[in-house]
């Protein structure tokens, strides 16, 4: 616990140390400071009315960049297995701590073998990892890990190209069933659709190009569909989200560019049940959620686009869901907080925590 104060002291947050017991109480809530000077895991805990309490700083072992990273997915977490895995932009790794109850213990660092790691995901036994090379005069690309029963990682696979060398990347997903990987390109207006075999590896990419411009984060949902928010460059009131379908190597789109008339939606997070996505909107200080059809169409919950306000200049960027999607997170470093609402059976967002102390450098967000 020494460490994880005086760590917390150098980064001017302040820690409240609750029981060992109420860590695992409810379920917890997981970002990382981006820290140049050494990235750590901020943890709080969530009780059953979704209100978070501080739990503890605890080190990476690798450097973060202190600023932004245009994407969505920096940590990533497997809960059946107990793992949570976080990118370390600034020394090029990628870390692993197991999951437990009252504390998260780091079991590897791992060469992320590219640079500028931004995103990750989980499926089963196997990690991929999302580079932003091209953004240091390098390339972009993927690499694929096996995760070992003890968290360890072994790489299977690295340098997979994306469409160019420099694409400015968002995000890297898998779909349910782990038989698919997906990657946003922001400057080129590009999906790319990787397959997966039986052992893990990914074959392609399939080049598609988005149905609206910049597309950033993307959650999946049910029957094969996934939806992608597109921030059209930033300007005022443009941004938008598609839905597609999945089949395969190939993606067909639902609906095209469904305006929520909001700044910026760059981040994305689909319920359970498949009925409701929200976007966050970085220029505007919003929410935006939409009604899921059956088939995969979208319509915005509030004819303003405007679900839930999180404030002018707080610049909301990554969002989580709990595990029974009772309750959403928002990343907000403009404001440097996380804002939590209570999600209602018909999508409203109803505000019910605020968890101050969050450094403008932080990044990512995990919940369960």
């Amino acid at each position: 616990m020494k460490s994880k104060t005086s760590l917390a002291l150098l980064l001017g947050i302040t820690i409240v140390v609750t029981s060992t017991s109420a860590f695992g109480d409810s379920g917890a809530v997981y970002t990382m400071t981006n820290a140049a000077a050494g990235n750590a895991v901020l943890v709080f805990n969530r009780s059953v009315e979704g209100q978070l309490t501080p739990a503890g700083v605890f080190p990476t072992g690798g450097l973060g960049t202190g600023g932004g990273l245009g994407n969505q997915g920096a940590l990533a977490m497997d809960e059946r297995k107990g793992f949570l895995f976080v990118v370390n932009t600034g020394s090029n790794s990628i870390s692993v701590f197991r999951i437990r109850e009252g504390d998260l213990q780091l079991v590897d660092v791992v060469a992320s073998h590219g640079s500028r790691p931004i995103s990750l995901t989980v499926n089963r036994k196997t990690l991929y990892v999302l580079n932003n090379g091209g953004a240091g005069g390098g390339s972009d690309t993927i690499a694929g890990f096996k995760i070992r029963n003890d968290g360890h990682l072994a790489p299977i696979i690295a340098g997979l190209p994306l469409s160019a060398p420099s694409v400015g990347p968002a995000q890297i997903g898998f779909d349910h069933e782990g038989e698919i990987l997906l990657v946003t390109e922001k400057t080129t207006n590009r999906l790319d659709l990787f397959t997966v075999d039986d052992d893990g590896i990914a074959h392609g990419p399939r080049v598609v190009p988005s149905a609206g411009e910049t597309p950033f984060g993307f959650a999946f949902g049910k029957r094969g569909q996934v939806f992608v928010s597109e921030a059209f460059g930033g300007a005022a009131n443009a941004g938008a989200m598609s839905s597609y379908e999945t089949e395969d190597d190939a993606l067909e789109t639902i609906a095209a560019a469904v305006n929520d008339k909001q700044t910026a939606p760059c981040w994305v997070v689909v319920t359970n049940d498949g009925r409701f996505a929200y976007t966050t909107n970085t220029g505007s200080g919003t929410v935006s959620g939409y009604r899921i059809a059956f088939d995969g169409s979208l319509q915005l919950l509030n004819v303003n686009g405007q679900t839930a306000i999180t404030g002018n200049g707080s610049s909301p960027i990554d969002a989580a869901l709990s595990n029974d999607s009772r309750f959403l997170f928002v990343l907000t470093p403009g404001s440097q907080n996380i804002q939590g609402f209570g999600v209602s059976p018909d999508g409203a967002l109803i505000p019910v925590s605020n968890a101050p102390g969050i450094p403008p450098s932080a990044n990512g967000l995990v919940s369960r």
